[in-house]
């Protein structure tokens, strides 16, 4: 089978999927570290899409996250990808990790939302935010949109992640090991509950761990940028030994394409998972958080692909 790793604007013909495809497409899809929720979803998402749409052939990439998702749509290359919306908006209007770059994308969906996790070592002394200075954590993984988030909790709760505390930029599981080897005091991890990297940290014997409130912060967050948040919860139970919900700060997670994927594709993919949702379901429970009614382009700043629009519209749905 042909790999087509082309740009997208010369793919647009390509990519059209007529009703009897003459070619192979090989789409692939950005996801995040093994530890997360994006990459089993993606790994989804891939079956779904190689088993009932004639000619393509799916792919899921394991990647830094969001940042690292945003940076590949912006190859032009065959990519969907999974990101949270306030990456995507670095991305659009060229901003943060994307200065004087601007990446041209569209929504084919908006997915689930993600709750930051701030996860703390019993015995660390951190009991509240501003407990975390002087401690040594990691903020995630390079080229993750949970380094962009975090700096923005930090932020708002008054902490330099530069000189507050010592940094270290790990993926979620890699923070997780580093828990449970005393090597640091806590993390941050930006997904939507329950995640793997953390259920078997917090069924580690010997280990304990708690997480720190911060939904407090979340209208200094807005203030600066865009009403990009919302107060959310973890409850209790998401994760073996939490015994009290936990107020978090909570962010979209979107489904993104480059502007010139085709309309024909685009509609296909987004009909073609929500067809077959029951599916993702069984890879991942959050696939059930994927709904029509939450399908508004007030939860994303970036605008919906045309392909995605005629979907929703033949399903009733007004983006507005």
């Amino acid at each position: 089978m042909r790999k087509f790793f082309i740009g997208l604007v010369a793919a647009c013909s390509v990519l059209a999927l007529p009703a009897v495809a003459q070619d192979k497409i090989n789409l692939s899809i950005a996801t995040g570290g093994t530890g997360g929720v994006y990459y089993p979803l993606g790994g989804g998402m891939a079956n779904v899409l190689s088993k009932y749409v004639p000619g393509m052939a799916a792919t899921a990439e394991v990647t830094g996250g969001s940042v690292d998702n945003l940076k590949l749509i912006a190859t032009g290359k065959p990519y969907i990808a999974l990101a949270m919306a306030d990456a995507s908006q670095d991305a659009l209007q060229g901003e943060g990790k994307f200065k004087g770059t601007k990446v041209p994308l569209r929504t084919l969906m908006i997915l689930y939302t993600n709750i930051m996790h701030v996860v703390v070592a019993e015995g660390s002394g951190i009991n509240s935010m501003k407990d975390l200075k002087g401690k040594r954590l990691s903020t995630g993984s390079p080229g993750s949109a949970t380094e962009v988030m975090a700096f923005r909790v930090l932020e708002a709760a008054g902490i330099d992640p530069s000189k507050d505390i010592t940094r270290e930029r790990l993926g979620a599981a890699e923070s997780a090991n580093a828990v449970k080897d005393k090597k640091i005091d806590g993390f941050f991890f930006v997904v939507g509950p329950p995640t793997s990297a953390i259920t078997d940290l917090a069924a580690t014997p010997g280990i304990k761990i708690k997480f720190i409130d911060h939904a407090d912060l979340v209208p200094a967050m807005n203030k600066k940028y865009d009403n990009l948040y919302a107060a959310d919860v973890i409850r209790k139970g998401s994760y073996p030994g939490m015994a009290t919900d936990n107020k978090a700060a909570a962010v979209a997670n979107i489904l993104i394409a480059h502007e010139k994927m085709s309309e024909q594709t685009a509609y296909t993919i987004v009909k073609t998972i929500f067809d077959k949702q029951p599916d993702l379901v069984a890879v991942h429970k959050v696939a059930a958080e994927i709904k029509l009614a939450s399908q508004k382009q007030s939860s994303s700043p970036v605008p919906f692909h045309p392909g995605a629009i005629k979907y929703f519209k033949e399903k009733g749905i007004n983006l507005k």
